[in-house]
């Protein structure tokens, strides 16, 4: 897919109106991301409260990111299944509606069994079977499973394989990895709280749940780096710490929606089990929102 993968992706959220998905809100959101350098959109991660989503329901949401989003903006979906053979049928059931590249975490049910061997079969069947290529995930905090350094390594020289998203926040993972993958391989940050130092070490760029609530000030520090104003990239890094621990570490997913609402977007709800946010936890949200001056 060349160099247009590298860059700020927003891991989008979901949005959901009388307990359905509203794929009207989507719609808008996107539209208002448009307007911003983001490169591309996450559909189905994380962030998108991907669990809680049925095959129905996750193919609508990315047709209308297709749809929706501005020539020459990259669609990622996030395809996992617990099997290979359900993964490499859901992914290409969504290549066929939009998606252009898959991340993909490793299955994490039968944890106890998902050594290096089970891991390898399951990244190559899949790998061999799917119509677009492959971004590994490792998400540690929610599979309990850390994709092993060899692994990434060995599974990066598979044609299909075209990439990682490190979210357990290891940079000292990143710096091991980036010696010894292909130089095409593109490797993204997944914490908003490490963006520079990732760069510094080569990222390629970053998902984040960061850019659906600051994807101006996510943009902006991506590109002074790559301009070479790297004092002003750190500076801003500093300023961005907060706001991402706040929504990633300490509150979550409720939080992130709560300040899409405050910044116009289409927040709230999540679905059950989240929780809404806690009052207090929505001036704190507010406080930051402030100190960026992303709401007045």
């Amino acid at each position: 897919m060349g160099n247009i993968l590298k860059g700020v992706y927003a891991a989008l959220t979901t949005p959901f109106v009388n307990g359905e998905v509203s794929t009207e809100k989507f719609r808008e959101n996107i539209e208002k991301f448009n307007k911003t350098g983001l490169t591309g959109y996450v559909i189905l991660g994380s962030t998108g409260e991907a669990a809680f989503l049925d095959d129905e329901e996750s193919e609508a949401l990315v047709r209308e990111a297709k749809k929706s989003a501005a020539s020459g903006k990259v669609i990622i979906a996030g395809t996992a299944r617990e099997s290979a053979e359900w993964t490499i049928k859901f992914t290409n059931r969504l290549a066929e509606v939009g998606a252009e590249a898959a991340l993909v975490r490793p299955p994490s049910y039968y944890k106890a069994k998902m050594n290096y061997e089970a891991l390898r079969d399951f990244y190559l069947r899949v790998a061999d079977r799917v119509k677009i290529p492959i971004i590994l995930y490792n998400i540690p905090q929610n599979t309990q499973i850390w994709l092993p350094l060899e692994l990434v390594v060995e599974l990066s020289s598979h044609q299909n394989i075209i990439g990682l998203k490190e979210s357990g926040g290891n940079i000292a993972f990143l710096g091991e990895v980036i010696k010894k993958v292909p130089a095409d391989f593109f490797y993204f940050t997944g914490s908003g709280s490490v963006f520079y130092s990732a760069l510094e070490l080569g990222a390629t760029g970053a998902i984040l749940a960061l850019a659906n609530v600051a994807p101006e000030l996510c943009v902006k520090l991506y590109e002074l780096f790559q301009s070479g104003q790297k004092d002003e990239a750190r500076e801003l890094q500093y300023r961005l710490i907060p706001l991402n621990r706040a929504v990633t570490e300490t509150y979550g997913i409720p939080s992130v929606k709560y300040a899409l609402d405050r910044r116009g977007f289409f927040g709230d709800p999540c679905r059950s089990p989240l929780l809404p946010l806690e009052e207090k936890a929505k001036k704190i949200i507010d406080s930051l929102l402030q100190e960026l001056r992303l709401i007045s």
